[in-house]
């Protein structure tokens, strides 16, 4: 009968328990790179004429990423973090309500209407059909490919650095 010792068990036992949450934060910190690369591509690409043009900057500057880790998964969120009523219909489209506009910062709101400017105290607006002009759906199909190469690459990488 041979009896062989295997030196160093106990190191490579430790190891290997330590891989889960290794892959879990180089999960973590991987959906935040590209969540924030996300974000980033909806600011410059999206909504600086690529879906919509800039007027105020507001949807802009609302944009924002955040990586969560619950349980053994990680979730990664990139949207509108903000007080920016028009960003879901222009995301998905939609129709607005028949509204009343009153002038708030003088006495008439000036409009244009059949080539003639017009001055108003109050505008009722019939209500609008707002198309859909994806700017988050569109930027996440773009970047899935890259996003799934990058996360499914991430437990190969841990194991060979161990």
């Amino acid at each position: 009968m041979a009896l062989t010792t295997l030196a160093g068990l106990d190191v490579l036992d430790a190891s290997l328990s330590a891989l889960p949450d290794q892959i879990a934060r180089a999960l973590a910190a991987k959906a935040m790179t590209l969540a924030q690369d996300l974000a980033d591509r909806v600011r410059s690409d999206k909504l600086s004429g690529g879906a919509l043009n800039a007027r105020s900057g507001a949807l802009a500057a609302s944009i924002g990423a955040s990586v969560e880790t619950l349980g053994d998964g990680v979730v990664a969120t990139v949207g509108s973090f903000g007080d920016v009523k028009y960003a879901a219909i222009q995301e998905y489209g939609g129709k607005t309500a028949a509204h009343d506009i009153v002038a708030t910062q003088g006495k008439a709101i000036a409009f244009i209407e059949g080539g003639a400017e017009h001055f108003a105290r109050i505008v009722h607006h019939p209500g609008s059909q707002i198309p859909a002009r994806s700017y988050l759906r569109s930027s996440l199909d773009e970047m899935t490919a890259e996003i799934v190469d990058a996360l499914s690459s991430t437990p190969g990488e841990v194991w060979s650095d161990t």
